[in-house]
């Protein structure tokens, strides 16, 4: 078996702890991706892990614990605590599973997600709270798992942009907001009607991946139209 790890993020989210609660157990395809929960200590977990996991602990707007296993040992168990904080909520999240033999790799890719994924929440509940979102999202080819990240915010015009600045990003449909999120590995740009994630996991050696949470109905956001667009990003052979 693997090496067991214990990530925490921690936060003060400006929403009430019922609509925190409905965004990670109701609309995750708002800012992470689609997974289903039955309402209920014992429920089944679909979406998360591979095969499914279980809801141990399910206390409305409080508590809540979902856990994967399997026979050698793996699991994989996700905690949330939520508690009022002034006109927000204070959420305490710890992640716990066991990783394999790329241990360093894979440890420093989570803790880098899972900020992002967590400043995404965060988004999501000041800006969309309680909305429903179609979630897009695409690979690139394997030739951007070097450099990829800088090719992908070049080809969309946000090379040089930072956090807070107003862009119009050049995917394959104009992406008009303020970029919400960026590091040497990610980049986050929120519209009126979407948030925009791009992964550089490039960083970690693997190919570059884009997410849209779209909720204002586009029809030009789709995961062809993205695998498209990063193909012609990445032309076959390139890289390679």
């Amino acid at each position: 078996m693997g090496t067991e790890i214990d990530v925490r993020w921690e936060g003060v989210l400006a929403g009430t702890p019922e609509q925190v609660w409905d965004a990670f157990t109701a609309r995750t395809g708002g800012w992470l991706w689609e997974i289903a929960y039955e309402p209920r200590a014992g429920g089944a977990e679909r979406g998360l892990t591979p095969g499914g996991g279980t809801v141990v602990e399910w206390d409305p707007a409080r508590r809540f614990v979902t856990r994967a296993e399997q026979s050698d040992g793996w699991f994989n168990q996700l905690d949330y605590d939520l508690e009022p904080r002034g006109p927000g909520t204070l959420l305490r999240y710890r992640h716990r599973s066991v990783l394999g033999a790329d241990h360093d790799v894979q440890l420093d890719s989570c803790l880098h997600h899972t900020k992002f994924y967590y400043h995404s929440l965060t988004e999501y509940v000041r800006h969309f709270a309680g909305r429903d979102a179609r979630y897009v999202s695409a690979g690139a080819p394997a030739s951007s798992a070097e450099g990829g990240f800088a090719v992908v915010c070049d080809a969309l015009g946000v090379g040089d942009a930072a956090v807070g600045d107003r862009v119009v990003a050049a995917g394959p449909v104009p992406i008009d907001g303020v970029v919400d999120y960026r590091t040497d590995r990610f980049l986050g740009i929120r519209t009126a009607g979407a948030l925009y994630r791009v992964y550089g996991r490039d960083a970690w050696g693997w190919p570059v991946a884009v997410a849209a949470h779209v909720f204002d109905g586009s029809a030009g956001d789709t995961d062809v139209a993205w695998i498209s667009w990063l193909e012609r990003v990445f032309p076959a052979g390139s890289g390679e």
